[in-house]
């Protein structure tokens, strides 16, 4: 120990010496400082390290705990959603078209509602899930989802990072069912109960889920996202925030093929058909406007602030459309209806769908606005003109809403609410990128064509094989007896 002591004194002495030989000054510190380093090194370069690992640790900590923050909030945010969704289809349309026919059809129109709840719910698990959103070609999903398999709880960063796969999978699952059941209102009062599960069964399989996969799917022809899967993916990009093609054009297209192929409903337009309870319409018409918000801004996939832009406008949207609607009614009629009220604020929620992520607010108003007088237009004069008994306006609202509202997102859509093309890159039309409305266009001329095919096919086999419509004596019985043999009033009481 002595000894030790003694080399590391004339090491020093020997460092002073030499520094003052080479001319000393602050120089001289600087040796000495060095030789103390080497030989009895400090435990500062150690603690250095501790502290920054320490640290990293701790960023690593706070990041992965605000990760976690999003996808709990992203996640919650979801599966509000698609309750809310839900909540569209059971009690908001079913009581929508349920006061819109007559006392006799009451329990039969809610359900062809509730029973697109439970039926396409299995088909949804079973099969057609794994079609949409399945890894296939740009016009149709795998198999390799089916019984969903590989649905878990982990995240698919193809469809939304921040949540479960099974929450995204379930919240589609809430579309799948609200759109053949718009579809009913067109038939309502004349087709079979066994005959319309057969036909939903079948158009979810032929129709939805192909139009589905081709503007949400992963490498769908009308994806915005799809062309980084190579081949036909994304070829034609197609902006569809919610729905709009895949949703009300499919749906509402269908409605007109399926009463033109059923035919008139027995008396019309003969008979006086007033709706039974404007009251239950009234407020299936509210439910759905408040569930709109689910569908809408609930397709940002997350609780940032394009939900936000979403809700904002899906709101805006449904406002000046009612008023559009009203305004038409007013000058034609001379005064307003409660029915022309809520039919125009649905008719804009249909329009705003498809751009409810990527148009402003103003545009919102716009797109509203013009939609309803557009949708009133075709409700009271072209269905007059033609003659068709669509029976509570599917067509005149759904097809042609979501037919306008499609077009107008191509005019409307700006890279400030939503860079789908790239940062700084236009989007819409009055941006500078008319390629965009020959996209819509071609997107909807393509759900023109595939719900007018699929539906006719269907239909023909359907008819040949169970039938479509009920019977003479049946129809003027009412459905609720025919088909269920239960009255939805007691009016004996």
């Amino acid at each position: 120990m002595r000894v030790r002591s003694v080399t590391w004194f004339l090491a020093v002495c020997l460092t002073a010496i030499s520094s003052l030989a080479l001319g000393g000054g602050v120089a001289q510190a600087q040796p000495v400082a060095a030789a103390a380093m080497v030989v009895a090194p400090d435990s500062t370069p150690v603690a250095d390290a501790q502290r920054i690992a320490a640290l990293e640790k701790q960023v690593a900590a706070n990041a992965s705990a605000a990760a976690a923050a999003q996808m709990a909030g992203d996640n919650a945010w979801m599966l509000v959603s698609a309750a809310l969704v839900l909540m569209m289809s059971g009690p908001g349309l079913a009581l929508f078209y349920a006061g819109m026919v007559r006392k006799k059809n009451v329990l039969g129109t809610l359900m062809q509602t509730f029973a697109m709840m439970a039926v396409v719910t299995v088909l949804w698990a079973l099969v057609t899930y794994s079609l949409a959103f399945g890894s296939g070609n740009a016009f149709l999903g795998g198999l390799q989802n089916v019984f969903l398999r590989g649905v878990g709880l982990t995240p698919d960063p193809n469809y939304a990072a921040t949540i479960p796969l099974q929450t995204f999978m379930v919240y589609q699952l809430m579309f799948a069912i609200i759109t053949p059941a718009l579809i009913t209102g067109a038939f309502a009062e004349r087709m079979k109960f066994s005959a319309m599960l057969v036909f939903m069964v079948l158009w979810a399989v032929v129709v939805y889920s192909p139009m589905a996969h081709m503007v949400w799917g992963v490498g769908g022809l009308l994806n915005v996202a799809g062309a980084a899967a190579g081949g036909w993916g994304g070829r034609i990009p197609c902006l569809d925030f919610a729905g709009g093609t895949v949703v009300h054009v499919t749906s509402g297209v269908s409605a007109l093929v399926t009463a033109l192929y059923l035919g008139k409903r027995l008396g019309y337009p003969r008979e006086p058909m007033p709706p039974h309870s404007l009251v239950l319409t009234f407020i299936g018409a509210c439910l759905l406007w408040v569930g709109w918000f689910g569908f809408n801004a609930g397709s940002a996939l997350g609780a940032g602030s394009l939900a936000t832009s979403a809700f904002v406008c899906t709101h805006f949207g449904a406002a000046a459309a009612a008023i559009g609607w009203c305004a038409a009614e007013w000058l034609r009629n001379g005064k307003p209806s409660a029915l022309g009220g809520v039919s125009g604020a649905v008719a804009g929620l249909v329009a705003i769908t498809p751009g409810a992520g990527f148009v402003t607010p103003i545009s919102a108003l716009w797109i509203g606005l013009i939609t309803g007088v557009f949708c009133f237009f075709m409700v009271v004069k072209v269905k007059h003109f033609f003659g068709y008994d669509d029976t509570l306006d599917a067509f005149g609202v759904h097809g042609a809403g979501g037919t306008l509202g499609a077009l107008l997102t191509g005019i409307f859509a700006r890279s400030v609410v939503n860079p789908v093309f790239g940062a700084g890159k236009p989007t819409g039309l009055l941006e500078g990128n008319p390629r965009q409305l020959l996209n819509q266009l071609i997107g909807v001329a393509i759900a023109w064509s595939l719900s007018i095919v699929g539906t006719l096919v269907i239909l023909f086999l359907v008819d040949k094989t169970i039938g479509l419509r009920v019977g003479e004596e049946a129809e003027r019985e009412g459905l609720d007896l025919s088909q269920h043999g239960e009255e939805a009033y007691d009016m004996a009481h």
